[in-house]
């Protein structure tokens, strides 16, 4: 009597459709991160140094993986942590794993530092205020590598009602036109202004282009009845005040 043949066990096929395991994040990744968002925590920014800072920063761009190359990267490029953040996006994509999040992270924070510089100043007499005024355009202008044409507009108790940007510029110039100040002014029902605008080579001293369109601009809204306070040049690390030069 033949007995038939054992049937032979044969591992099961794989899932080619079941979805990858989660990859798990190295302890001493893990705890790197918990020790510093710790460190941040009990000693605030001050016990941190700038990487460091960025490292917290990016761990919301990057929910896994070691960000401190990363973070030292983009200061070794940019120069520091301000630059970082005001860096254009065109150039932040072009160094090493700076993907679309963690540009999208560090416009966020630069843009959330910009609008607590200007809560400081915005509705506020400009002129009992002025060191947060030139806090908050420090903050928004010295970093930048365009030129940036700004106007404050003031009402009659010289608070400041509107702050706008008329216009982006180069790496020297700015086009500015004092007809199209004026026409804002006189729409906001402006009494005063200060114009800003930034030398991105960090030479904050006006050109004889800067003197003769604030002039022009003086002359334009003094017609009108609208006072021109100054005109703030923002270079890196120092200002010029053309009220301050006797240039007005």
């Amino acid at each position: 009597m033949t007995r038939p043949k054992p049937e032979l066990d044969e591992a099961p096929l794989p899932d080619l459709f079941a979805a990858a395991p989660d990859v798990v994040e190295p302890d001493h990744r893990r705890a790197h991160r918990a020790r510093l968002r710790q460190r941040f925590m009990e000693g605030g920014a001050a016990a941190m140094p700038d990487y460091e800072l960025l490292e917290l920063i990016l761990f919301r761009a990057t929910p896994r993986g070691d960000v401190k190359p990363l973070a030292k990267r983009l200061l070794r490029v940019f120069g520091d942590l301000n630059r970082v953040m005001a860096a254009p996006v065109e150039r932040l994509v072009e160094v090493h794993d700076a993907g679309p999040s963690v540009v999208e992270q560090l416009k966020i924070m630069e843009a959330v530092g910009h609008r607590m510089a200007r809560a400081r100043v915005i509705h506020r007499p400009v002129l009992s205020s002025w060191d947060a005024l030139l806090d908050y355009l420090r903050t928004a202008l010295s970093h930048q590598d365009r030129e940036r044409f700004r106007v404050l507009y003031l009402d009659r108790r010289n608070v400041l009602i509107a702050d706008e940007e008329l216009a982006e510029g180069t790496v020297d110039h700015v086009p500015v036109y004092p007809r199209e100040v004026v026409k804002r002014a006189l729409a906001l029902n402006a009494s005063a202004l200060i114009l800003v605008h930034n030398h991105p080579s960090g030479d904050p001293r006006p050109s004889e282009a800067d003197i003769a369109m604030t002039r022009a601009i003086r002359d334009a809204a003094g017609l009108l009845g609208i006072a021109l306070h100054d005109h703030l040049v923002i270079g890196k690390g120092a200002e010029t005040s053309f009220r301050s030069e006797g240039l007005l």
